[in-house]
């Protein structure tokens, strides 16, 4: 049996559940998600508990496999709509900048033109100044797909270690060329 499957979600105040069918859906503060398991997996609500139980039908391989997955997924939803998800970036290099503009991120790194990029439905991304980005939602999966695809704009080079990456991120530095004497 699946240690991570096994193990109940545990509901904490202020989030509703509610299955139908083969789809969870998670309401919370932070706001609404909801997920599609598979036929071969079983979830089941106790309300009087507040907890959130997954088992599967069989042991084949499939099932095993997407037991643990969608015991995770589900946990994830209940933390995002409780909680919240939040990646920070750092811009470093001089001329790099970032700025919020609507529903628009647009972020100078470097290019000849600024790159924008569109900020998704569900997300929150604020700039506390210009070298800084902080991204916030309630789907952990979205929230870490934007920072990757933000990050992507210019990933840290490893010479002088100029480009965008997560805070806190140490980036390998390279020695440059070597003057022969």
């Amino acid at each position: 049996m699946s240690r991570i499957g096994k193990a109940p979600v545990t509901i904490p105040d202020g989030v509703k559940v509610e299955v139908s069918g083969n789809t969870i859906r998670v309401e919370g503060a932070k706001g609404k998600l909801s997920f599609d398991f598979r036929s071969e997996i079983s979830v089941a609500h106790d309300t009087a508990a507040k907890r959130v139980t997954v088992s599967r039908n069989s042991d084949d391989r499939l099932p095993r496999a997407l037991h643990g997955l969608t015991r995770a997924m589900i946990q994830n939803m209940v933390i995002g709509v409780s909680k919240g998800y939040e990646k920070k970036l750092e811009i470093v290099g001089v001329g790099y900048l970032a700025a919020v503009q609507g529903q628009t991120l647009q972020v100078r790194a470097g290019y000849a033109n600024e790159v924008h990029k569109t900020i998704p439905t569900g997300l929150t991304v604020k700039c506390p100044d210009q070298t800084h980005i902080v991204i916030q939602g309630a789907d952990k999966q979205l929230v870490g797909q934007f920072a990757a695809e933000v990050r992507g704009i210019r990933r840290p080079e490893p010479y002088k270690g100029k480009g965008i990456r997560y805070d806190g991120e140490q980036v390998r530095r390279k020695a440059g060329k070597a003057t022969i004497k």
